[in-house]
């Protein structure tokens, strides 16, 4: 059990000495406030980017399940 202990002691005297950093938050309001049209344009090219490579696969999935120069 002591063995554990000293172990348990070493840990803690390494966790000690770390610098944990901080994070840069800021209580200020945005400097350039987005629009309405704008939000809109940049949620749907978010949209786009990331659902509609997904959207294509899943569409065309039977596709991809064929194996080229294999008979039908």
């Amino acid at each position: 059990m002591s063995g554990l202990n000293r172990s348990f002691n070493l840990l803690r005297s390494v966790m000690r000495h770390q610098i944990t950093p901080k994070a840069n938050i800021s209580a200020k309001p945005a400097k350039h406030v987005l629009s309405a049209g704008e939000q809109i344009f940049v949620m749907m090219t978010m949209f786009v980017t990331i659902l509609g490579p997904s959207g294509w696969i899943l569409a065309n999935l039977e596709e991809y399940k064929k194996r080229p120069g294999a008979a039908e």
